[in-house]
């Protein structure tokens, strides 16, 4: 019995600060899907900024809370909960940046990723930015950037 006890102790505790920034971006989701607006963009940094899939979506925060104020309006804002995430915390004196990637799931647009960084403040982990993007497969992606182009398919 003390053999089976023993690997157990062994096992290191969570980082308390990964979990965390974790938090953050589960309730980002969920602020998200409920369309929770105040939640969501209370997540933020006044700073922040926000990278979206379009090339065009590189926003402020001011300016990514009027282009998403509409869908939180209607009350079906989006949901990307992550079905895998990588969270490091900078082992710098203050172990006040942590940075993320995740991999996503939505429903319409299938797997996606997320990126970003957060920055410990008086209030708790905040985002100070965030990147969504599109998976590609290599074995298309001459194929999606002719399609960006405007191109005949390859």
């Amino acid at each position: 019995m003390i053999a089976l006890i023993a690997p157990l102790a062994l096992q290191a505790a969570p980082d308390p600060a990964e979990t965390e920034v974790a938090a953050v971006l589960d309730a980002l989701n969920a602020a998200s899907s409920s369309a929770n607006e105040e939640a969501y963009f209370g997540l933020f940094t006044p700073e922040a900024r926000f990278v979206g899939t379009d090339a065009s979506e590189h926003w402020t925060l001011d300016e990514f809370r009027a282009f998403a104020r509409p869908y939180f309006a209607r009350g079906r804002a989006w949901s990307y909960p992550a079905t895998e995430r990588t969270v490091t915390v900078a082992d710098i004196p203050c172990r006040c940046v942590a940075w993320f990637e995740e991999k996503l799931i939505n429903g319409a647009y299938g797997e996606t990723r997320g990126s970003g960084v957060l920055r410990l403040t008086d209030d708790g982990w905040k985002i100070e930015q965030y990147v969504l993007s599109f998976t590609v497969p290599n074995d298309r992606a001459s194929a999606v950037v002719a399609a960006i182009r405007g191109d005949a398919a390859e």
